[in-house]
């Protein structure tokens, strides 16, 4: 309640005599919150709240500025207060891309997902290097360590025994290895559609992007996996694969460091997705247990799909094939419940 009263204190200093109402926008996975501001005559603007004890708003800034400069859709600044944590931001309105997948929509989606695209070629073909914090192997490594601390220590409620720890960390460098030798530019971390913005087409370009501020320099595919194998959105494998597939090629017109051999981009894409399947199983298991946001775990069974299905394709990852099964026969054993494709898979072997 203080934090809104600073609010509105801070916006009747910016428009004295002008009266306003504050209403919730949303929220993240962070301490962030965003507020809607009707001010009279009809105006809507927003007002990002970042407490400077828990959220740094100067990464969000530098972000928004190379964005904007890469000639994409993002939220434009209108006033600031660092000190208190507060960003006056132009509204780019209430319309994710996830809450535009209705089936009247299903004409405009494809649509959609090229401007997507396109938007994040723009952004890529800005790149340069030590500008942007970098994805190297400490934070894809750090990543990675979330899912057995947090995804099977405490959402499974298992230990890995030594042999286990050993096969998990090979597998890990084997990921990482393909990750680190992919082309680098400007990495958004959360290109998706929750993160994209359906906006009228009066009020500029789609898609508006937002939620950019851990924005790195990595690899080229990790944006595209966001995307195309979101981890809200269950795409069919051959529609993904055909976006991936036109994304290359205008990669490609645009001068962007893609795999001249489409082939061989897949499977950097496939890898990359690994790591970050991985990953967000860990944090959705965090959000849960550290922070008491459950909405997440409805989520993990199609992340764990992601995850096997790309697994199972690669006979160097046989290894973290046979460890996952080993997690689910515990699983089995102890009594947990068990995820829909797990449940699935072992209905399949019983029959054949």
């Amino acid at each position: 309640m203080e934090r809104i009263q600073r609010i509105e204190t801070w916006l009747s200093g910016l428009w004295p005599g002008v009266s306003f109402t504050l209403a919730p926008a949303s929220a993240d996975a962070s301490f962030r919150r965003y507020f809607r501001v009707s001010r009279s005559g009809g105006e809507s603007l927003i007002v990002m709240d970042a407490p400077p004890g828990h959220e740094d708003v100067r990464p969000w800034l530098k972000v928004q500025r190379l964005f904007h400069d890469a000639g994409v859709h993002v939220p434009e600044v209108l006033a600031t207060d660092l000190e208190q944590g507060f960003l006056l931001l132009s509204d780019l309105g209430s319309t994710t891309y996830l809450a535009a997948l209705t089936a009247e929509r299903v004409a405009d989606i494809p649509g959609d997902y090229l401007a997507a695209l396109d938007a994040l070629i723009r952004i890529q073909a800005a790149s340069r290097p030590d500008v942007l914090p970098p994805y190297d192997r400490a934070l894809l490594l750090r990543e990675l360590e979330l899912f057995p601390d947090w995804y099977i220590g405490r959402q499974l409620n298992l230990t890995l025994d030594d042999a286990q720890r050993q096969t998990l960390s090979r597998m890990f460098d084997r990921i990482l290895a393909v990750n680190l030798a992919e082309p680098r530019v400007f990495v958004h971390r959360d290109y998706h559609s929750r993160n994209l913005m359906l906006v009228a087409e009066n009020e500029g370009a789609n898609p508006g992007i937002i939620d950019f501020q851990d924005a790195v320099h990595g690899p080229i595919s990790y944006d595209l996996v966001s995307l195309l194998k979101d981890a809200y959105v269950d795409w069919d494998e051959e529609i993904a694969l055909d976006w991936l597939a036109r994304y290359w090629e205008r990669a490609k017109k645009a001068g962007l460091p893609v795999r001249p051999d489409f082939a061989e981009f897949h499977r950097d894409y496939e890898w990359m997705g690994m790591q970050r399947h991985l990953k967000v199983l860990g944090i959705f298991a965090r959000l849960h247990h550290r922070d008491g946001k459950d909405g997440y775990l409805k989520d993990m069974p199609l992340v764990a799909k992601y995850l096997r299905r790309a697994v199972e394709r690669y006979d160097e990852l046989t290894p973290l094939r046979r460890l996952l099964d080993q997690l689910e026969d515990k699983i089995t054993v102890l009594g947990h419940t068990m995820d829909k494709a797990a449940l699935d898979r072992k209905q399949a072997q019983g029959e054949a």
